[in-house]
């Protein structure tokens, strides 16, 4: 069976479900974490400093679980190509929920002190070494299954899994705060999340355990072209997609949690309510899991890479605007500035990755080179950005000079990045695969 042979439609669309239900429940556990440091991890874990200080210091515990990823997606990704992408992407969604269920059982540092702090940094740990090797594993699974002509569109849907998993927490979160006093919400309200996790993996594991291992991956095993050692392999032939895909990452890494995290803490220091602004960020994510199947499907006609770098370029210029929406308090500026940065910004550079980034790597290599283009790329741009967003915020006194630089910066490292990236849709290569042109020196097991 060659890379990208259809398989039949019911087979495709359970893929499909199984792959987005499974990065809902994974994506869950992870993201439920940032709004809660947004909200009361400052107050619950680092009372006894200065509140902007224990904003900093919650962010922190935050970006430890993305410094986990990479190790994760490494692990992970070398499972996936060895045992299985099926049986790398169960055990992922059972470590990452373990870890959030955990999360909302801990005692708080009233109780015991930093050993509170110092467990939830290890489960953050635990966490960020499940999610390394989700996301790369669930897109590839369902791009190996897709026709090769559709794989942006079917691809994109596995995408709905990220933001679909930050709007669940933050609608929780949003009814939590409206509904509890606010001594209510710190002494348990925020623990709920955390534990209907455990609803929420069961619902993946069921749907997860359902499907069948990639046929593309299967074929590799029957040709005896599973490789022993996929890393060294990868790297030794694969580096200019490997280092060029995680700089075309910054961008979608960056500007997610700039607009889904930080700026509803920049809200509540600049006195807007930060129910407001979860409530404009709720209707981003909405409006962003119309787009990105749109989106998926426009790479499809188009390619990657064009609609990859029109997307990064819209989050430059949307930079500003976005603290100046903030701070006008006004809920339809707010609201209108989100969906322009959520649901065109953020979607129009996470879409096309589903198919872009495994369709750089041949299917031997191809669960260890998008694990380590995704969690890297991640690592670097979304792992400390809370915490050194909200440290330059602390050194301007407020002002967002330094910070927009920052999510600059990071924004034109992927267009830069993506002038020197080459196109991957089969449609835009008659027909053609990237990773099997001669170009790319691949080397398999006798």
């Amino acid at each position: 069976m060659k890379d990208g042979d259809a398989v039949a439609p019911r087979d495709l669309r359970r893929t499909v479900g199984a792959s987005v239900v499974g990065t809902v429940a994974e994506y869950y556990d992870f993201f439920i974490y940032g709004t809660a440091s947004a909200l009361a991890f400052n107050k619950i874990f680092f009372p006894e400093v200065d509140p902007a200080v224990g904003t900093l210091a919650a962010f922190s515990t935050y970006a430890v679980g993305f410094f986990a990823r990479p190790l994760g997606g490494l692990v992970w990704g070398h499972i996936g190509d060895r045992i299985g992408r099926k049986r790398a992407l169960v055990s992922t969604l059972l470590l990452t929920g373990l870890g959030t269920f955990v999360i909302g059982l801990l005692p708080t540092y009233q109780q015991i002190g930093m050993w509170a702090t110092a467990i939830l940094v290890l489960v953050r740990l635990v966490q960020g070494f499940g999610v390394g090797g989700e996301q790369g594993g669930a897109v590839l699974l369902t791009m190996e299954a897709a026709p090769p002509a559709r794989r942006g569109w079917y691809s994109s849907f596995v995408q709905l899994g990220s933001p679909a998993a930050y709007l669940v927490p933050s609608a929780l979160f949003a009814v939590l705060t409206n509904s509890l006093s606010e001594e209510s919400f710190l002494s348990w309200g925020w623990r709920v999340p955390f534990l209907l996790s455990a609803v929420v993996v069961v619902i993946g594991l069921f749907v997860r355990l359902r499907i069948d291992e990639s046929e593309i991956f299967k074929a590799a095993r029957r040709n005896s072209r599973a490789e022993s050692a996929p890393l060294p392999l990868l790297m030794r032939n694969h580096r200019k997609e490997v280092f060029g895909g995680l700089l075309t990452k910054f961008a979608e890494a960056a500007v997610f949690p700039f607009y889904t995290v930080f700026l509803v803490s920049y809200g509540t220091e600049h006195g807007v309510d930060a129910s407001m602004v979860l409530n404009a960020v709720i209707v981003a994510i909405v409006c962003e899991l119309i787009t990105i199947p749109l989106i998926g499907r426009l790479t499809d006609r188009v390619g990657r890479r064009p609609v990859y770098l029109a997307a990064a370029v819209l989050n430059l210029v949307l930079i500003v605007p976005a603290f100046k929406a903030i701070e006008t308090g006004n809920m339809a500026v707010i609201v209108l500035l989100l969906v322009a940065g959520l649901a065109l910004g953020h979607a129009g550079t996470y879409a096309p990755q589903a198919a872009y980034f495994p369709e750089l790597f041949p299917p031997s290599v191809r669960y260890s080179g998008v694990s380590a283009v995704w969690q890297f790329g991640s690592m670097i741009a979304s792992g400390p950005f809370t915490v050194v967003a909200t440290a330059l915020l602390i050194a301007g006194h407020g002002s967002f000079g330094w910070v927009a630089l920052y999510v600059g910066a990071l924004v034109l490292v992927s267009v830069i990045a993506l002038f020197f990236m080459p196109e991957t849709a089969p449609g835009r290569l008659s027909g053609k695969e990237y990773a099997d042109q001669p170009r790319v020196i691949q080397t398999t097991n006798a």
